[in-house]
């Protein structure tokens, strides 16, 4: 990953590859046209303050997301300028927003691929801004290239042979300021477990089923002091973990169920996690069709973001104490596989009907709840890939918040908008609990067509112990980018939920989860 400095250096004479700043769009209250961005001065006094002017000829207005590269003035030893655009000037007495410096320094780093050092002359007017402006150097800056043969000078794989940034240099940043510091702490740890994340949805099932899933979140429990238990098929078998099993025992890759447990002597509160981590997802026996199924190694998406959530809070040594279940299995067709018809005993003692075996990721999911509510914690937060309903309601950008306390439903809301992931809150309407009842079980994993994901937030909350407050994550829009990349998120994997998590986890310990 890209290796972040703090430096109060002067621009000119500072040696990198490019001079990264930024330019807004003028506001009719304050000043019209194209407006450098704080951070730039010494480059704009460079062009004897015409560099706006110079922009504008190039083409640039400073919108969001927009890119202009240009020669370095003279005197300066980095030979190129990187102009990225911020979008609206704020306000008088305001600053950019954190996203919209997440946004432009991920555009900026991702264009510097292939660059060995840049550095980044943002507007930085606090350590929420160094944070943010590092946030999106280090995701923006991500690549998945492990199994591109084309390789770089300095041995890191990459696409055309073009390696990620090598380091960057966030300019304004106080290496001697403890904010600033922390900021930077903060974010390295974070980034680096989310692009983890990244990595783990982007890898081919071949190479990432239940078990290989396991082992390297028990890898990486003994390198952070993380207590990691794996039930495999027998000690599932034995335990009655009806859901885990019916929904892996098509595959000849067997369902894991994953505990990690991070605890602090400190801990007011104890917040459960839990992913789904269906590492391929064939539909089963209700098999999805051709055009439906090739991007489906990211339906473990739920599982990674827990994953990383976990391990981010171990290294950030928070005073909360943090579970997380990942709940692993590959969905496949075979004679061993689970029918439509048949019916499975849950975890939890509750049957289910199953009527379509594509209505998987509730199946093992109901399971890891049951297993997360048998602890007592303060909440639970549940994030799955689990419906298209939910893509088809809020697009590919938003993830969908569903819960059994309207309170707790807004606070992760307002959390997730904080860190920079659109989110909406949805209802769990009860009229849609009749749908699925079943004349032969207790409960049927499927119901009315219409609302399908609220529906699949329904069956969820009936594996929830009682008393216990309980959220539901629906990633399926936003958890795999298929178009192409923007801001600081990539093509592929996006790592969603994973900045949510932590800030809950963060709340968590402060006592504050709402």
């Amino acid at each position: 990953m890209t290796a972040l400095t703090l430096s109060t250096a002067a621009a000119p004479g500072l040696r990198a590859d490019a001079i990264v700043i930024g330019v807004a769009k003028g506001t009719a209250t304050r000043s019209a046209g194209l407006v450098v961005a704080p951070g730039a001065e010494a480059v704009d006094k460079a062009y004897d303050g015409r560099l706006s002017d110079l922009l504008e000829t190039l083409g640039a207005t400073g919108a969001e997301g927009e890119l202009t590269k240009l020669p370095s003035p003279t005197g300066f030893k980095a030979p190129l300028v990187v102009a990225v655009g911020l979008g609206a000037q704020p306000e008088k007495d305001t600053a950019h927003t954190a996203e919209a410096l997440r946004r432009a320094a991920g555009v900026a780093a991702r264009a510097l691929a292939g660059t060995k050092k840049a550095a980044f002359a943002l507007p930085l007017a606090d350590a929420d801004a160094v944070e943010a402006v590092a946030e999106g150097v280090l995701l923006g800056a991500y690549s998945f290239d492990t199994y591109k043969e084309n390789a770089s000078g300095n041995g890191a794989r990459a696409k055309n042979g073009r390696a990620p940034l090598a380091e960057g240099v966030l300019l304004g940043g106080k290496s001697r300021d403890a904010a600033h510091k922390a900021a930077l702490t903060r974010a390295t740890a974070v980034c680096e477990e989310l692009n983890r994340a990244r990595d783990l949805v982007n890898t081919p099932p071949n190479d990432l089923t239940p078990a290989h899933f396991a082992a390297i979140a028990q890898a990486a429990g003994k390198e952070h002091g993380i207590k990691v238990q794996v039930l495999d098929e027998k000690a599932l078998a034995k335990g009655g973990y009806g859901g885990i099993l019916g929904v892996g025992g098509g595959s000849e890759a067997p369902p894991r169920l994953v505990k990690l447990s991070y605890t602090h002597g400190k801990a007011k509160q104890h917040l459960a996690f839990v992913g789904k981590g269906i590492t391929y997802d064939s539909g089963g026996i209700s098999l999805k069709p051709a055009g439906h199924n090739e991007t489906m190694k990211c339906d473990m998406s739920g599982a990674a973001a827990v994953f990383a959530a976990v391990v981010a809070a171990a290294r950030l040594g928070l005073e909360a104490n943090v579970t997380g279940w990942l709940a692993l299995a590959e969905n496949m067709p075979s004679g061993s596989a689970v029918r439509p018809g048949d019916v499975l005993r849950m975890y939890s003692g509750k049957t289910v009907e199953v009527l379509n075996t594509d209505a998987e990721g509730r199946l093992v999911l109901a399971d890891a709840l049951w297993a997360a509510s048998a602890e007592k914690p303060d909440a639970i937060v549940d994030v799955a890939t689990l419906t298209g309903a939910m893509v088809l309601a809020l697009g590919n950008r938003t993830f969908g918040v569903m819960a059994n306390d309207d309170a707790f439903r807004t606070a992760i809301q307002e959390t997730a908008e904080q860190v920079g992931e659109p989110a909406w809150p949805m209802p769990l309407p009860e009229h849609l609990r009749k749908g699925m009842d079943s004349p032969t079980a207790d409960i049927a994993n499927m119901g009315e067509r219409a609302g399908g994901g609220l529906v699949a937030g329904l069956f969820l909350r009936e594996f929830v112990g009682e008393g216990i407050t309980w959220a539901h994550l629906d990633i399926a829009g936003p958890a795999f980018n298929e178009q192409g990349p923007f801001g600081y998120t990539p093509k592929g994997g996006t790592g969603s939920a994973v900045r949510t998590l932590v800030k809950l986890a963060e709340r968590a310990a402060d006592g504050d989860l709402g």
